[in-house]
């Protein structure tokens, strides 16, 4: 079996590492949670920093009166080899060392302005201090604010209730030991930290009651009844403490001077010699070590089930967010044709109707288009008054004989020409479709949400080829435009002059008759001409544009990615340093729970 100090030792470092990643809260029981630790319970005065200080075996809490810890402090303490120097880390000041106690005090009183400012306020946001020493056992423990009755000038009316809360956060907790600190020259019947222990563990299976000042107690008494578990029995034996006397701290005296008077106090005692074995800070210390070691070994299993879960969990969201990226040259390259793959996917899915945004394109053309053919001003280019100018012009001053062919040739031509512009509306609106999908599709490519360097050049690549495909589809269906005025059909005429004229209003002049007659077969032919672009602009547009998009966006950028250096690739993966911490934070506590896990199961079972 392992030894009781690697296993607790073991436990304690998870901890650290634990509250050095932050993994001590969240949704669910945290690691920091599973892993048993003693929180200190007392009233104020009650001799919480004495005990504290005696089972470290150092002076380094801040001291006062009225409320002087107002902030919990999560105190592990990791026991050396004999020998090696003792010294204290803080975790808000992990890279400095401090072999002054004195200063670890000032530094707890410091840290502890900080957040309450000089006042007598509290913080539920605890101070995080290892003490490393070959005179400690390997504990957690976590000195918390003293229970109070009454606020005090400076203090909230809600104190009392504020700290009871905080405390209850603690002690509530199942794998929570609590010590419950109680002076002995007061009557235990009304100790606060008995009367909360009772309350968060009626059957005092965490609980250890630890009596203090027990040499002031009045002559004549003694606190046998409490300490022999005859007042109150716990199911833990009760410790007493001697803390040092005033007059001991105001002269310094070295705390394992203390503890052997400590020593000396119960060994020489006539009411608590036979109890001395089990008396003192050095055997509660090694007693909730012992204990600890007990619980750890219970929860062994627990522990593990709750690692495997986490591991679990750390992997799925790893997997989400992206693994970390290849070194080689030659893998960076697939991951970025893979991650423009995935975005093809989902552009594609966009024009297909798998996604929201394709059918616009097809609005474009069911009712853009034609809205805007039938606005066309070709009323105006036709009336009667258009028809004579552009017909006489067309003869100079030889009038025409027959047919006027110039004239309907040129206003024919002028027609068609107004076609060019909801042509090319038609291959801008769908332009602006597939841009619009695009920076769409980016977005909604999970894979590439980690690379915004690639996003951007994607992006870049595609909107470039939008572009090439906009410029060859405008000049396609402006050709279409052109070809319906380039050779005209002449069946259409032929066949109009074979029939009789049925909506032209013969009554009128002869001249009129025969202007009128004109316009109506222009405008009869203008919306044949109408019909077929309404039919070929959109059969264009798709076919060089749409058609492109999908077969073709990035074909440009796979050519040019291919022939980039390793420096150019990594440079196009750079991630989002939010996300790459992100990861490096999840990459770390996966880490932990597996290295935990290794350890726990190595040590465990030895």
């Amino acid at each position: 079996m392992a030894t009781m100090e690697s296993l607790i030792g073991l436990i304690n470092k998870i901890q650290r590492a634990c509250t050095v990643l932050g993994d001590h809260g969240g949704e669910g029981m945290s690691l920091w949670e599973a892993l048993p630790s003693v929180a200190v319970v007392g009233g104020q005065s009650s001799g919480k920093s004495s005990v504290l200080e005696s089972v470290v075996g150092r002076d380094f809490l801040p001291r006062g009166s009225g409320i002087v810890t107002r902030r919990p402090l999560v105190l592990q303490l990791h026991k050396l080899d004999d020998g090696k120097a003792e010294y204290a880390e803080f975790l808000h000041a992990p890279k400095k060392k401090f072999t002054d106690f004195a200063a670890v005090r000032k530094e707890i009183s410091d840290e502890t302005d900080r957040i309450t400012g000089k006042t007598k306020q509290i913080s539920n946001v605890p101070i995080h201090l290892s003490i490393y020493s070959p005179n400690v056992v390997n504990l957690t423990l976590v000195d918390l604010p003293g229970l109070t009755k009454v606020a005090v000038e400076g203090q909230s009316e809600s104190i009392v209730e504020d700290i009871e809360n905080m405390v209850r956060s603690y002690v509530e907790k199942p794998n929570c030991i609590v010590l419950a600190i109680s002076p002995a020259n007061q009557d235990i019947a009304t100790s606060d930290a008995i009367k909360l222990a009772r309350e968060v563990d009626p059957t005092g299976e965490r609980t250890f009651g630890v009596l203090t000042k027990l040499d002031l107690m009045d002559k004549g008494t003694n606190a046998l009844d409490v300490l022999e578990g005859r007042a109150y029995r716990l199911q833990h034996p009760w410790v007493g403490i001697v803390n040092r006397s005033q007059a001991d701290i105001n002269k310094n005296v070295d705390m394992i001077v203390a503890r052997r008077k400590e020593r000396e106090y119960f060994e020489t005692s006539p009411e608590y010699g036979h109890l001395a074995s089990k008396m003192g800070a050095e055997y509660l210390a090694k007693l909730l070590s012992k204990h600890l070691e007990t619980v750890i070994r219970q929860r062994i299993p627990s522990i593990i089930a709750l690692i495997n879960k986490t591991i679990d969990e750390l992997n799925a969201e790893l997997d989400r967010i992206g693994r970390p990226i290849a070194a080689d040259g030659g893998a960076q390259l697939y991951m970025i044709l893979e991650l423009c793959r995935a975005f093809d996917r989902v552009f594609k899915e966009h024009l297909d109707g798998g996604r929201p945004g394709g059918d616009r394109i097809y609005g474009v053309f069911d009712h853009q288009l034609p809205a805007a053919l039938k606005k066309l001003p070709l009323d105006r280019h036709l009336s009667m008054k258009n028809v004579q100018k552009v017909v006489t012009e067309a003869d100079g001053y030889q009038p025409h004989l027959i047919a006027p062919e110039q004239g309907y040739r040129r206003l024919i031509d002028g027609s068609i020409s107004y076609f060019k512009g909801p042509a090319e509306a038609s291959v801008d609106a769908v332009h602006f479709i597939l841009k619009e999908l695009v920076r769409k599709s980016i977005s909604e490519t999970e894979e590439l949400k980690r690379f915004p360097t690639l996003q951007n050049d994607i992006a870049t690549a595609a909107n470039d080829a939008l572009e090439r495909f906009r410029e060859e589809s405008r000049k396609t269906v402006l050709r279409l435009v052109e070809m319906e005025s380039s050779y005209l059909t002449v069946e259409f005429f032929r066949k109009i002059h074979a029939e009789p004229e049925k909506n032209v209003n013969q009554s009128s002049s002869n001249t009129d008759y025969h202007l009128r007659r004109i316009g109506s077969n222009v405008n009869a032919y203008i919306g044949m001409v109408c019909d077929t672009l309404k039919n070929s602009i959109p059969k264009a547009v798709v076919y060089c544009q749409v058609r492109e998009a999908k077969r073709s966006l990035l074909n440009h950028f796979y050519t040019q990615v291919g022939r980039r250096e390793k420096e150019r690739l990594s440079a196009m993966l750079d991630e989002d340093p939010q996300l790459m911490e992100k990861r490096n934070q999840i990459a770390k506590r996966l880490e932990l729970y597996k290295s935990a896990r290794d350890e726990i199961d190595s040590v465990a079972w030895k």
